[in-house]
């Protein structure tokens, strides 16, 4: 008889944080942050809410790091061609081709791919109007995932200017907020179709201006 064989207590585990993950980001989506309940996440994932609480003290925490997850999932599905993988996990560097519009079209044409994406929209809206009102979770949404991802923006932004293809005197920080902004303006109010030629006009208009040169 073959010895018995002990359940792999930390493939259970993953497979249940796997779970909790999926079931937070699906109800959030359905029913919008507030409505969104522990005992409903551990209902959709098959679990005892004591096995959520011992692993975080709140809803909040529960879709934050679901959500994070969520977007270092779909950073390592998109990365662009040539970006390098940072040590932070999950995110990765704008590449540096020497060409600072290329680069920046083919990172905004992703962003506008992932603000398309069903599975990132749904718990993405809900955070970020949650989040409008609830200024705690609001920082936290900033600080684990906004800061991080535009920091990427300011390095290569930096790099352009040390290269001489940036403006010297220009502030990185407001740059890059010309390139995010239209983006998300478009996004949240669903007035006109997210697109790759829109994402390309932005970065056309942000680096080359809207007077006419001589």
């Amino acid at each position: 008889m073959a010895p018995h064989k002990a359940p792999d207590a930390s493939r259970r585990s993953d497979r249940s944080r796997r779970a909790i993950y999926d079931a937070a980001l699906a109800l959030v989506g359905e029913n919008g942050y507030r409505r969104t309940t522990i005992e409903g996440i551990a209902a959709r994932a098959g679990v005892g809410k004591q096995t959520i609480y011992r692993w975080w003290p709140s809803k909040a925490a529960v879709l934050m790091e679901a959500f994070l997850d969520l977007a270092a999932r779909a950073a390592e599905q998109a990365v662009p061609e040539g970006a390098a993988v940072s040590q932070g996990g999950g995110e990765y560097g704008i590449p540096d081709t020497g060409d600072l519009a290329a680069d920046l079209k083919l990172v905004l044409r992703a962003t506008v791919d992932e603000l398309n994406d069903p599975l990132m929209e749904a718990p993405t809206r809900a955070l970020t109007a949650e989040g409008i009102v609830d200024a705690k979770l609001g920082a936290e949404f900033i600080e684990k995932l906004l800061d991080p991802q535009l920091a990427l923006y300011v390095t290569r932004l930096r790099a352009a200017q040390e290269a001489g293809h940036l403006r010297a005197d220009a502030d990185p920080r407001i740059a890059l907020e010309l390139l995010i902004a239209p983006l998300t303006h478009r996004w949240l109010l669903r007035t006109l179709p997210l697109t790759h030629a829109y994402a390309d006009t932005i970065v056309d208009y942000a680096l080359g201006g809207l007077t006419p040169r001589p």
